[in-house]
């Protein structure tokens, strides 16, 4: 459904991705691990047009979406998650939620996917007026996965969701996603934290200085090779 050829992508003259290629299949979860600075945030930015590609192509369902403005990205029923949550600090829960329905096919919709959310997320229906920078950070990387739900995509792009919070969050966060998954959204994981994010996805790759090193379905992982890969061992 998604897939990056040959991709080169980075910032002004320097380049960080070099040659890139992946596939992420229909309905399936794929995990992109490897260590700071192998260009896993930077692939991501590329495919919602936030950094410019300087080479090769990235499809979605057959067609080129490179060169796409981030914002027209929603229109192709793609949403990013990012590092670091992001949230509109001075803006309530619910505003954040509904800035998440912001393009305008998806404005009719906006009540029905606020329940939805709620439904998920029953934290944030309690603290629906309350503004998004008082939030735990547990509770910020929740309202980020949900106003990226909002939109209601097909394609559902998450970039370190686990990243500084505490384990009983990382359960329920990685539980939601084992739930969007069996929904049949197509899910990009980008994680660090190898184990989990092995356990839930369908394939995983692993980058190192701006390559894939590795390409194999998540069944055929055995951690240690893995480990022994991501720290060059």
């Amino acid at each position: 459904m998604l897939e990056v050829r040959n991709l080169r992508a980075g910032y002004g003259a320097i380049n960080v991705l070099w040659d890139v290629s992946l596939q992420m299949a229909e309905g399936g979860l794929t995990t992109i691990i490897g260590p700071n600075g192998a260009g896993k945030t930077t692939l991501l930015r590329a495919i919602m047009g936030l950094v410019p590609v300087m080479q090769g192509e990235i499809l979605l369902g057959g067609r080129r979406i490179d060169g796409t403005p981030a914002w027209h990205m929603a229109d192709a029923s793609v949403a990013m998650i990012p590092e670091g949550r992001m949230v509109f600090r001075d803006m309530s829960v619910e505003e954040n939620l509904i800035m998440g329905a912001f393009p305008k096919a998806q404005r009719a919709h906006v009540k029905q996917r606020l329940e939805a959310s709620y439904d998920m997320f029953p934290r944030l229906r309690e603290r629906r007026s309350q503004l998004a920078g008082s939030l735990s950070g547990g509770e910020a990387q929740m309202l980020a996965m949900a106003r990226g739900l909002m939109s209601d995509p097909r394609v559902l792009i998450v970039d370190e969701p686990s990243l500084g919070l505490a384990p009983l969050v990382v359960n329920e966060l990685f539980e939601i996603l084992s739930r969007l998954k069996q929904e049949g959204r197509t899910i990009v994981l980008v994680e660090q934290n190898t184990e989990r994010a092995v356990a839930i996805a369908d394939h995983v790759y692993l980058m190192q200085g701006g390559k894939v090193l590795l390409s194999q379905a998540a069944s055929d992982i055995k951690l240690d090779q893995l480990h022994d890969l991501y720290f060059a061992r």
